[in-house]
């Protein structure tokens, strides 16, 4: 599941990644837990969205099997603390716990919240626990996100790139075959209107405000060729290309096409919405092909690359979360060398660990090579859907940016204004270009990417 970039005329711009300084560094974290609260530094707690869940699931056992094979060979031990995922990423518990100096001693951590934690002063550098072939076995990009000034503050478990699902029954039934397969905006537009019933949406885009909408609809925005804020002198966030990418998330709502609320846990539930019938089109993650094989195994589906703008240029969001440990809690190094090891080790064991999670109990592309080879030899990626993705998909892609919690609800807003409340897209970027240059002025923390 899933997380975000920024310039001013005071930026500075290093190697492509946006510099910006000033005294408002996130406000966030102004305490961070264990060690200044009396933790446990033989015990350390992580926070987490698999495990242990109440169904005991494959994902959840993983989980607790490398936490078991970890304690089992050290003396500082670790404790899971299971959140449910809905919590995780809409609610506050995260926030609230370090708020209050109790925050967990490692945690599960997006690209789109990287800089609330970041800047908080709260990521342990984990570059010292990592040997140089375990950092270059990870995959081009895979770490650029999780980096500032040279040193790795998370590790990777995965790779999610976003493309769209499609109900082939569906398609048929509107009398559409393979070759209707939209690959402009308009094009899909057009072909969810034919496959839009009195009984089904045609097309879905998440419409949950978040950090996981967002994700979803910065691909739209860099196809047309427009960007959070300004780059290289550009227009930044209010720009046709924004207005343009707004827009199509609008024009889909109002013509019917999508639903304004989606089902079971929101637009990243593919077997709640397009496994159930209730669209026949998902935008949605690379997560999706588990999940309809878990509970929809019966389902005829197929998956497609982003549509692309008149003009544009093919690009997709490749998310995915990341192992980091608190700087501020009751054993960093502790919590450091666990991460190295769960995520980074290069012998048998540590591939195995890795393909395990991402073919096996999930489906998404490994963020390191060794991983990848090792799944591709088992035949992971023989699964027509996951060919797609490996062939199609991630060519083109792009790490889901980082950027501040104040851009990153400037832009989420100014989506929520176009897409749910009718707004005029070029005033709703306006409006959040506005809120994010003043921000801008002031800011003074770790790039933006």
């Amino acid at each position: 599941m899933s997380a975000f970039e920024r310039v001013t005329r005071r930026s500075l711009l290093r190697g492509g990644a946006v510099v910006l300084g000033s005294a408002m560094a996130a406000p966030l974290l102004s305490a961070c837990g264990g060690g200044d609260q009396g933790g446990n530094p033989k015990e350390l707690t992580f926070w987490n969205f698999y495990g242990p869940n109440p169904q005991s699931d494959a994902q959840s056992k993983w989980f607790t099997d490398l936490v078991a094979a970890w304690n089992a060979d050290n003396d500082v031990k670790i404790k899971l603390h299971y959140l449910p995922v809905s919590e995780y990423l809409a609610g506050r518990a995260l926030q609230t716990a370090f708020s209050a100096g109790q925050g967990p001693d490692i945690f599960l951590l997006s690209p789109g919240d990287f800089l609330r934690y970041h800047n908080g002063g709260v990521l342990t550098d984990l570059t010292p626990h990592l040997k140089p072939d375990q950092i270059a076995d990870f995959a081009d990009g895979a770490l650029d996100t999780r980096k500032v000034d040279g040193k790795i503050y998370g590790l990777p478990m995965e790779r999610e790139p976003l493309a769209v699902f499609y109900s082939v029954d569906a398609f048929e039934q509107a009398k559409l075959s393979e070759g209707d397969l939209p690959k402009t905006w308009e094009q899909l537009l057009d072909v969810a209107g034919k496959l839009t019933s009195k009984d089904r949406f045609g097309l879905l885009f998440e419409t949950i405000p978040g950090y996981y909408q967002n994700f979803t609809w910065y691909p739209f925005m860099w196809m047309a060729g427009g960007s959070a804020v300004p780059e290289n002198g550009g227009p930044g966030f209010d720009s046709p290309a924004v207005h343009n990418a707004l827009k199509l998330w609008q024009d889909s709502i109002t013509g019917k096409m999508s639903p304004r609320k989606p089902q079971g846990d929101g637009g990243n539930d593919t077997s709640a919405n397009l496994g159930s019938g209730f669209v026949a089109m998902q935008q949605s993650g690379i997560w999706g092909v588990s999940q309809l094989a878990q509970n929809n195994k019966d389902f005829r589906y197929g998956v497609f690359p982003l549509p692309v703008p008149e003009g544009g240029t093919y690009t997709t969001a490749v998310g995915g979360w990341a192992f980091v440990a608190n700087a501020k809690g009751a054993n960093p190094e502790a919590a450091a060398k666990f991460i190295a090891w769960a995520l980074g080790a290069n012998d048998a064991e540590g591939i195995e660990r890795g393909r395990q999670w991402n073919t096996v109990v999930k489906t998404n592309l490994p963020a390191r090579t060794s991983v990848q080879e090792a799944a591709e030899s088992a035949g992971a990626f023989d699964d027509p859907a996951l060919k797609v993705f490996l062939d199609k998909v991630v060519p083109g892609s792009r790490g889901e940016p980082r950027y501040t919690p104040e851009v990153y609800k400037a832009v989420s807003d100014a989506i929520q204004a176009a897409q749910l409340g009718g707004a005029d897209p070029a005033k709703a970027a306006a409006d959040a270009a506005a809120k994010i240059g003043t921000f801008l002025k002031g800011y003074k923390g770790a790039a933006m990417l």
